[in-house]
């Protein structure tokens, strides 16, 4: 029983659309998924990654199946395979499950000791890795029995599944290295998908196709964006010239926003002392996510993952009076992480990334206003790029898992007390979730779902109790006494470039608005006599600061208006016989699809007002 929607047009909410004109983000509507809608699919995903595995060994008995968890849209599950499998292998394994399924009326749960687990996987090297960090955490081994397939599992399945797990898709075939290492083996990941009903399967397949039209690395390639090249390394952006202008035009907006908000700007080295990171904490609480130490002739250096311990030490460098607070300093600052290779996707986890930093050094009593600021300011941002379907989600710590967060109980009460008051008074929608803090105090997250289903956590706010301490921040207050009850806002509104031009690409399907786009105008001549006055228009609206390119190849007019539509260009300017005598254009609108003709300074004043309103 292979699941195959018709997907001959995609469906969106206002009609089809193909690969020339894709619906701009304003027409969908995103849905915030409810946790126990999550939870029960997520525990139908993961029976069907088991089953998964067992149709596997019916088909390829010497697989060894590692690890099948559920995913935000769907499962995996990783083998080892003796042969390369493809593809095009897919439907036979996806059929050989829905025969099993049928025979499958629960999971049957037991416990074993690490001996009894092994000598059950004795052929499987990966379980027994498994089974033998578990026997060292002191942790239960559990295994679950579905028909004749045994699996190592801690749990959260179906209760029938021949009945529940009915509507389930075998997506695509991806290498991955155990563990997310490139020092480990490369298996096969087979990814697919479960719902609870044909219907939602059918709109998941349909969207799936359409998100592919939006992938951001596929238009990102196609329209000149950005480059990852094998020879500079995974994870790490070459910004083309169009893609920097986008990059660029970002970074216009924040310096206009933040200056008018009382920030001030800074730039720290991409580098500093193993000292620095022991006295924030980021060492050895951020040790896995940072790069291995240099060792210099002067002591050990590390690779910024953050920002902060630098700006910490600007707030230090003199003594600060209560009249510089609060102190806002902002940068757009590079840092690195050190991701597994095999977590890298595109723009959205890489290792080299510039974020939209800032660190704000305040008083107690300062903190909400400060908060409330910075959360508005967010929201004027998103108003900006058109994004209007958002929640936010108070991230606590959890008493339980001390060695995770600095030990104060009281500062953590006071501070997500705090907090969830600010969140209280906007009227703003969250969610609370405990175990999700930053290691120093509680954060605010801004959560979207994506266009294409993805949830992301798109802007982080924090509030952060501990700086004061380990940096020794004070002021000297309105009685000339020193005061050390500094607290520190880390905020990060539009998150880092990498990952916020993913979002934004996917967002408007590489159609940016004009103020955005790095070709606002492609002015077309309709054959080489009209060049001359088409390079006039060129040039008076490049005096006007308005992007705009000239195609003078020696191609049919119709081939021009489709590679200008491929470029997602917002306008095009027809230019022939009758436009040069009358110094007019014939105006083509990308989004409107308007054809009109106008004077050159009427559509120069049309198209600056645009770019200055940031429409």
């Amino acid at each position: 029983m292979s699941h195959s929607p018709n997907l001959g047009s995609f469906l969106c909410p206002k009609g089809t659309y193909n690969r020339y004109q894709l619906p701009l983000r304003k027409n969908i509507v995103m849905k915030k998924i409810d946790p126990k809608e999550k939870k029960a699919l997520d525990e139908l995903r993961h029976s069907a990654a088991h089953l998964l595995a067992a149709a596997v060994l019916k088909l390829y008995p010497d697989a060894k199946p590692t690890i099948g968890p559920a995913i935000d849209d769907g499962f995996y599950y990783d083998f080892e395979f003796a042969s390369p499998i493809s593809e095009q292998d897919l439907p036979a394994i996806e059929k050989k499950m829905y025969e099993l399924v049928k025979s499958w009326q629960g999971f049957e749960r037991s416990e074993v000791s690490a001996s009894e687990a092994s000598k059950l996987y004795k052929e499987n090297n990966y379980k027994l890795e498994l089974i033998s960090e578990l026997e060292k955490e002191g942790a239960s081994i559990s295994l679950y029995k579905s028909g004749d397939f045994i699996d190592l599992c801690r749990g959260g399945h179906v209760e029938q599944p021949a009945k529940e797990l009915r509507h389930f898709k075998l997506l695509s075939v991806a290498g991955a290295y155990w563990r997310g290492s490139e020092e480990n083996t490369m298996l096969t990941r087979i990814y697919g998908t479960a719902f609870s009903s044909a219907k939602a399967l059918d709109e998941y397949l349909i969207a799936r196709e359409a998100a592919k039209l939006r992938d951001h690395r596929k238009l990102g390639k196609e329209l000149e964006l950005f480059h990852i090249d094998d020879l500079v390394g995974k994870g790490l952006i070459l910004w083309l010239p169009k893609g920097t202008i986008v990059r660029d035009q970002i970074e216009k907006l924040v310096r206009e926003r933040e200056e008018a908000a009382g920030y001030v700007r800074v730039v720290t080295p991409h580098i500093a002392r193993e000292e620095l990171f022991l006295k924030s904490g980021h060492l050895p609480y951020y040790k896995d996510s940072m790069y291995p130490p240099m060792k210099m002739d002067d002591g050990t250096y590390y690779l910024k993952a953050m920002n902060c311990p630098h700006h910490h030490q600007i707030y230090g460098y003199k003594p600060r009076s209560y009249r510089e607070l609060p102190l806002r300093l902002a940068e757009y600052g590079t840092c690195y992480r050190n991701e597994l290779s095999g977590t890298l996707a595109g723009l959205l986890r890489v290792r080299g990334m510039a974020m939209n930093d800032a660190h704000i050094y305040c008083s107690k009593a300062q903190i909400k206003s400060e908060f409330a600021s910075v959360i508005q300011l967010t929201q004027e941002y998103f108003k900006t790029f058109g994004l209007s379907e958002y929640w936010f989600r108070l991230s606590k710590w959890d008493s339980k898992h001390t060695d995770k967060y600095i030990d104060e109980p009281e500062n953590w009460e006071f501070s997500e007390r705090v907090l969830r008051e600010v969140l209280e008074e906007l009227g703003v929608p969250f969610e609370e979730v405990a175990d999700e803090a930053a290691f120093y105090g509680p954060k605010v997250d801004v959560q979207f779902t994506s266009v294409i289903g993805r949830e992301e956590t798109m802007s982080t706010i924090q509030l952060d109790f501990a700086a004061k301490t380990r940096f020794n921040l004070s002021y000297v207050d309105e009685t000339g006494k020193k005061n050390s009850e500094i607290f520190v806002i880390h905020r990060a509104p539009l998150s880092v470039h990498e990952r916020f031009l993913a979002f934004l690409i996917e967002h408007y399907a590489g159609a940016f608005p004009v103020w955005l786009s790095p070709v606002q105008v492609k002015v077309l001549p309709i054959t080489d006599v009209h060049a001359e006055y088409a390079k006039t228009v060129v040039s008076k609206l490049a005096a006007a600061g308005i992007r705009v390119e000239l195609d003078d190849r020696s191609e049919r007019l119709q081939a021009k208006i489709r590679d200008a539509q491929l470029e997602k260009v917002p306008y095009m300017l027809v230019v022939g016989d009758k436009e040069a005598a009358e110094q007019t254009v014939a105006v083509r609108n990308r989004d409107t699809k308007k054809q009109e003709v106008l004077s050159l300074n009427t559509f120069a004043k049309l198209i600056n007002g645009q770019i200055q309103k940031r429409a």
